[in-house]
């Protein structure tokens, strides 16, 4: 089995991709948690265990359809998580808008009842100001 060894300037990435870069949430440490252990494991085990070429790519076929399978329930299991918390905050920002509107309702019936009473008061004046005329 050979191993190449990569040497990745560290400065260099993040100075080129720093714009891309990203916080993971936790669904994603997992799901790279899954796919890591996924492959240390497949790799650990055709190392401590060499067999036969047959068995080891059936090894090799069996662990990937696992890693994949696990892929697969991880991302299904986000798109899940992410769709419920997406309904869940449209149904609060639904009920904050509701909320707002009703209040500025209230206080726009403040304001029309407040001018119109104004309104009366600049009328009686009127009035008074134009019998003593």
């Amino acid at each position: 089995m050979t191993f190449v060894m990569v040497e990745v300037d560290s400065t260099l990435f993040k100075k080129k991709f720093n714009h891309k870069l990203i916080k993971m949430n936790n669904s994603g440490n997992t799901l790279l948690a899954i796919i890591a252990g996924s492959a240390i494991g497949a790799a650990l085990g055709i190392l401590y265990a060499p067999d036969k070429g047959e068995n080891t790519r059936k090894l090799i076929a069996d662990q990937a359809a696992a890693t994949r399978d696990n892929f697969t329930e991880s991302a299904i299991d986000l798109k899940n998580r992410v769709a419920t918390r997406v309904s869940d905050e449209r149904e609060t920002l639904d009920t904050r808008v509701e909320s707002l509107v009703s209040d500025l309702s209230y206080k726009t019936e403040d304001v029309i009842s407040t001018l119109e009473k104004k309104l009366a008061e600049l009328k009686s004046k009127n009035k008074k100001l134009q019998k003593t005329v």
